[in-house]
């Protein structure tokens, strides 16, 4: 049976499409730490010098892309595991839309507000 709400419809691809994503996050996360180790004492303009070359806009675009994967599989899969009619009764299905919703509605606004930072210059 196919998955109406999975993101690849695949438990194997969105298994391995979370480990991807969050590999992206480690090496982002691990660039940006470094850089501010290595560069203490900076302002604003060599922060935002370094945040607006070209490499790490496209690598925080690839950051956010993969957050968003990240936790729409991850939620995903919380919710299909712990909002069941077993354990909440036939109110769960109505549950699990509204947490749906607003996780889909959550990671929406991120990426919007995440691609106006680092393009609309």
């Amino acid at each position: 049976m196919k998955s109406a709400t999975g993101l690849t419809g695949s438990g194997s691809r969105d298994w391995f499409l979370q480990r991807v994503s969050a590999v992206v996050l480690a090496i982002y996360t691990f660039i940006v730490f470094g850089w501010i180790l290595f560069h203490s004492g900076f302002n604003y303009e060599q922060w935002s010098g370094f945040m607006m070359t070209l490499p790490m806009k496209i690598f925080s675009l690839l950051a956010i892309l993969s957050l968003i994967v990240h936790a729409w599989i991850g939620m995903w899969q919380v919710f299909t595991d712990y909002v069941t009619t077993r354990q909440m009764g036939p109110s769960a299905s109505g549950l699990r839309l509204v947490l749906t919703t607003a996780v889909i509605v959550g990671v929406f606004i991120y990426a919007i507000w995440g691609i106006q930072i680092f393009w609309a210059k």
